[in-house]
């Protein structure tokens, strides 16, 4: 296989400033909404990119929550490589890749843990089988086999038997507060639209043309 030869002609629309709304939440809504009628699988998958005290990187894929003015919202382990870089460095970028309708949107910004009474209320709406895996999975830590995570499902889900699975005081939320909001656009030639939102010091949008 040569990868060199593997490419793609992005045809399918095209960006300009007069289609952008004010607000880079609104327009990420749209896109969203875009996103899902379009059946992209997973649209609220976000590839979450942290970096620890060292200042080396690690990305992984997370489902965006909840969203508003305040910023992106996602759940985690807090015990957690994502929580210890956090901790280091509250900073993160999240990129929404929706490759079928060959457009991106990436966000950076600082990240704040989210409260106890938030992570809870998001908590009590999962699947039961969600909460149990909670209290089950050490995420991030080596185990010896798949059947030893098996093991703890079971032990969690006869522990808490029918009764409520409690929020674990290791798992909770985090929202990253957005400072940029760049919105891609594939357009032939790879002569793509880019327009990217710079939060301003009066809480005002500056909306630039990025050259691809």
């Amino acid at each position: 296989m040569n990868l060199a030869d593997i490419r793609s002609a992005y045809c399918r629309g095209k960006l300009e400033r007069a289609d952008l709304r004010g607000d880079p939440i609104e327009q990420f809504n749209r896109w969203l909404k875009d996103a899902c009628e379009a059946g992209v699988v997973e649209p609220t998958a976000m590839s979450l990119a942290t970096a620890g005290a060292d200042g080396r990187p690690l990305l992984r894929t997370v489902l965006l929550k909840g969203l508003d003015a305040r910023g992106f919202v996602f759940f985690s382990n807090l015990e957690s490589r994502k929580a210890r870089q956090l901790a280091e460095n509250p900073n993160a970028a999240l990129l929404f890749p929706w490759l079928v309708l060959e457009r991106q949107v990436i966000v950076t910004g600082p990240v704040e843990k989210l409260s106890t009474a938030d992570a809870l209320k998001y908590f009590l709406t999962r699947p039961r089988e969600s909460q149990l895996a909670a209290w089950a999975s050490q995420q991030s830590t080596v185990i010896s086999s798949r059947k030893v995570l098996e093991m703890q499902w079971e032990q969690m889900k006869a522990k808490f038997g029918a009764g409520q699975v409690p929020l674990p005081s290791f798992w909770g939320g985090y929202r990253v507060k957005p400072l940029t909001i760049e919105f891609w656009q594939g357009r032939p030639n790879r002569l793509h639209d880019r327009f990217e939102y710079t939060l301003q010091p009066d809480a005002s949008w500056r909306v630039d043309r990025l050259a691809p």
